[in-house]
């Protein structure tokens, strides 16, 4: 079987043109696809990169790493509150194994069809395993959820919880409080949080127009929420004790605790703030999108993140969120 260039992208990437998307024009095969955004949307656009090695490890299960590839540009667009359009795939590839590919094509289309979500274009070319998708969405004007449109008083809300993926991630590297912690073999779960997240896209959209500020998180809760902070020149106290737990977390000790649940990285919720008056509102989103959320502190005009523990003192904490160059 040829294993060419175009003969790879024909036999795991190229899909028959639909009907059903209709802001689908042209899709793989020219120079460009052709997208049409409904009349009077804004485009939003966000690049997400996984380098082997730095993202994964290279013996990641290929269609995990499909998902994860997509589900972390869909999660930008969620915290955008935003509707996916399509995406393109840009795959540097070390050589052309069709098992590989077909496993990674299988996890990147199950998540691309469940969204309605297509790939549009990209490329392919021998070099380390590199993954680059850009995603493309659509928003209405003013509902966009931006980082810099937090206020003092604002509610801050997180959905789901924080600090499984790293706890997963600190036992496939070795380190003994998370061995202790989780015994000789890792629950399915817990690496499906670090190898599967899921994108908040049904939340992010029922949040548009309703939420002031919104993120993902994918280096760490304060160190996230700290972008949020700078961006709409405001500060924070969040409240420790309401953050939700994982029970895999609760054997921990306080401090590998909180380096989890804070600076871990990887989760994938939506971390977001809305006004007091919209408590009704987040909780309708919640249901509607069936995902829990949680109330975990308060926007201040005082600059600075302050975290508090259950007795409403500062809590000290030191462990620093992900950083590419840090």
């Amino acid at each position: 079987m040829s294993s060419g260039e175009f003969d790879l992208i024909a036999r795991h990437f190229k899909r028959p043109q639909t009907t059903e998307l209709p802001h689908l024009l042209l899709g793989i095969g020219d120079d460009c696809a052709l997208l049409q955004p409904t009349a009077g949307r804004q485009l939003a656009i966000s690049s997400d990169m996984l380098v082997e090695g730095r993202h994964f490890f290279p013996d990641a299960d290929p269609a995990s790493l499909g998902h994860k590839a997509l589900a972390v540009n869909l999660s930008d667009l969620a915290a955008m509150g935003a509707r996916p359009l399509g995406f393109t795939l840009a795959l540097s590839l070390p050589q052309a194994d069709d098992a590989w590919l077909a496993a990674f094509a299988r996890g990147l289309f199950a998540l691309a069809d469940a969204h309605a979500c297509p790939l549009v274009g990209g490329d392919t070319t021998r070099g380390p395993l590199n993954i680059c998708i850009t995603v493309f969405g659509e928003v209405s004007p003013g509902r966009a959820l931006r980082r810099d449109a937090a206020q003092a008083g604002d509610d801050i809300y997180l959905s789901g919880r924080t600090g499984e993926a790293r706890l997963a991630l600190e036992w496939l590297l070795g380190t003994p409080w998370a061995r202790d912690a989780i015994g000789p073999e890792l629950p399915t779960d817990l690496r499906a949080r670090l190898e599967h997240p899921t994108p908040r896209l049904a939340l992010g959209q029922a949040l548009a127009g309703v939420a002031h500020a919104a993120l993902d998180l994918s280096d760490g809760l304060t160190g996230d929420l700290g972008h949020i902070l700078a961006a709409s020149g405001v500060g924070a106290d969040l409240r420790l004790a309401d953050l939700p737990l994982a029970p895999a977390l609760a054997a921990l000790h306080e401090a590998e605790r909180h380096t989890c649940l804070l600076a871990g990285g990887d989760d994938y919720e939506l971390l977001f703030t809305a006004p007091v008056s919209a408590r009704g509102a987040m909780q309708a989103a919640a249901l509607a999108s069936d995902t829990a959320v949680t109330r975990i502190g308060t926007v201040s005009a005082t600059p600075g993140l302050r975290l508090l523990d259950a007795a409403g003192q500062a809590a000290a904490f030191c462990a620093k969120s992900f950083d590419h160059f840090g």
